[in-house]
């Protein structure tokens, strides 16, 4: 009998140590669709390069450190690079400081230790092969304790799915590759660059999604338990 009524007045668990995240998640998920937009440019002046045809005097990256002078829709080309350059690292920063928010709410709601330590919120992405699941894994943890017993959402696993395509078809050599290679294979070869890019594009919305989804379910959860408190009090 006393058993059954110290578990029936069990206190809620305690909602502390949590932060902030609707802004965060907002401001991730909308720099993921900037980021896209990014490779929706690139892609543009890929094709145009493509439909203008290499010129003459042949491609700008003649080897060896030489360059021939650019023409006008090669300068572009260099300026929407850098501009889609510019809003991965927007992207980035932010879907971070999401990342590390929503972490630190998940070991808050369950007192327990994360799956990753916190340096693989930042080298899980740039370490070859780490970076082909940790990303992932470091999501799908925050979601699993942020929505014990929920499945994880179909839109993580596609986020991270358009992501390795776009890493292994043409995105990973994009990073490694200046400009002006990337010109010349837009000349030579751009249904890969242009393929690469639509994928990720998908990578970007999905990833909203996603963020959305994972900032949902630890709101609601949140939610949940403060409601339990209340209750309670």
């Amino acid at each position: 009998m006393d058993e059954q009524e110290t578990t029936s007045t069990a206190p809620a668990p305690q909602v502390t140590g949590l932060r902030p995240v609707e802004t965060s998640a907002r401001l991730a998920g909308w720099a993921l669709l900037l980021a896209g937009l990014g490779h929706v440019l690139r892609a543009g002046w890929e094709l145009a390069l493509w439909t203008a045809g290499e010129p003459a005097s042949g491609p700008p990256d003649r080897g060896e450190g030489v360059h021939r002078p650019l023409n006008g829709l090669e300068s572009s080309y260099h300026f929407v690079t850098s501009l889609a350059a510019a809003t991965v690292v927007i992207c980035a920063f932010l879907f971070i400081g999401w990342l590390w928010r929503v972490r630190d709410n998940s070991v808050a709601l369950t007192r327990e230790s994360p799956k990753y330590l916190g340096f693989w919120v930042y080298l899980g992405w740039v370490l070859p092969v780490f970076n082909l699941w940790i990303p992932r894994g470091v999501v799908a943890d925050v979601y699993r304790k942020s929505a014990p017993g929920r499945d994880l959402p179909a839109v993580l696993n596609v986020w991270w799915v358009l992501w390795l395509i776009g890493l292994a078809c043409g995105t990973g050599l994009m990073y490694s590759d200046g400009p002006d290679r990337l010109i010349e294979r837009a000349y030579t070869d751009v249904w890969m660059l242009l393929f690469s890019e639509a994928v990720m594009v998908g990578a970007a919305v999905a990833g909203f999604f996603m963020v959305r989804a994972v900032t949902k379910a630890q709101l609601d959860r949140i939610a949940s338990l403060t409601a339990e408190q209340r209750i309670e009090g």
